[in-house]
């Protein structure tokens, strides 16, 4: 029994791309994690959620599909140009998978790069007991991903903090309105909650929310 390995011209056949396509699908939700926006949008996401002390509602599932496809709106142009300049040359054939994958890296180290703080960089360049790169291009992937992820969890933080203040403010004038009136063992929560959700309604807290990650991203990637 033997396989084909390449089609017409030299492309290579379906078996090929089946195989890719399938180790693709099964590297994919590491991939997501790693190298999109989707764990910084993730982390604002279910810190917003805490902060109106709602621990499940919206469940992580519904948050994660919200996630996937911001960070799908965020990195399409990214992702269009690996597609024009690696994939589509590949599957014509014009380009080996070698020469493809040495190729579409590039937009997408551009685009890490572009998030990634130099100080995180150094970090990891430190850790890896590895000489300073004389530019980013020379950045290796092993050392640039690690610090995106770093640089994309400050970020993340930082936002949840913003977030979290006028919620403390709510919590903490309901707490001290319980105590001076005696209602100690009225737990501060149950009477803020509402106040809370109402003002993330009257602010339209998810537009916000949502626009301010994307602008995060200079727009749509």
């Amino acid at each position: 029994m033997s396989v084909d390995i390449f089609g017409v011209d030299g492309s290579p056949s379906s078996s090929v791309l089946t195989l890719l396509g399938i180790t693709l699908l099964s590297v994919a939700p590491a991939l997501l994690l790693m190298m999109t926006s989707f764990t910084k949008i993730f982390v604002v996401l279910a810190l917003a959620r805490n902060a109106l002390s709602l621990p499940s509602i919206p469940p992580n599932q519904v948050l994660a599909g919200l996630s996937l496809f911001l960070s799908l709106f965020i990195m399409w142009p990214v992702l269009t140009d690996i597609n024009q300049i690696a994939v589509q040359p590949y599957i014509d054939g014009t380009l080996t998978f070698t020469q493809a994958v040495d190729v579409g890296q590039n937009p997408l180290r551009e685009w890490l790069l572009l998030y990634t703080r130099e100080e995180d960089i150094a970090l990891m360049t430190r850790a890896s007991d590895q000489p300073n790169p004389d530019d980013p291009a020379s950045v290796p992937m092993y050392t640039l991903i690690p610090a995106f992820m770093i640089s994309e969890l400050r970020a993340a933080f930082i936002i949840g903090f913003v977030i979290f203040i006028p919620f403390l403010v709510i919590d903490l004038v309901v707490a001290s309105a319980l105590m001076a009136m005696g209602m100690m063992m009225l737990p501060p929560v149950m009477i803020s909650l509402p106040f809370k959700i109402l003002l993330f309604i009257l602010v339209d807290g998810w537009g916000l929310i949502i626009r301010s990650l994307i602008e995060s991203y200079g727009g749509t990637g």
